[in-house]
């Protein structure tokens, strides 16, 4: 969950500095992006449901960053550039919760 976090903190980033990246490309790389960390967080909650309290937070986020690639994909060209700073603001958002969320899990190892 810290690299994923890592990543969507990264992807943010790079779409804040570099909006002039080919935006339609950025896009689908994006949703593909959010639907893959959507279902990985639905299954990391369905799997620590049991050592985590409230995993039905991390099912709505999973099920909301789903929805989220699921739109970008099926609307690519409903302005795309106009989308970036939704989309940057989403990566960094759901990337900090990510590696708070790793921070917290982490304790269970120990």
């Amino acid at each position: 969950m810290f690299l994923e976090g890592l990543l969507g903190i990264g992807v943010g980033v790079l779409t804040f500095l570099a909006p002039a990246i080919t935006a339609l490309a950025l896009l689908f790389y994006i949703a593909v992006w959010a639907i893959a960390t959507g279902v990985l967080e639905i299954v990391a909650a369905i799997r620590l449901r049991k050592e985590i309290e409230n995993e039905w937070m991390l099912i709505i986020a999973g099920l909301a960053s789903v929805v989220f690639g699921t739109l970008l994909m099926a609307q690519p060209a409903a302005g795309a550039l106009a989308l970036l700073w939704l989309i940057a603001s989403y990566a960094i958002f759901f990337g900090v919760l990510l590696v708070v969320l790793a921070f917290r899990v982490r304790s269970f190892a120990a």
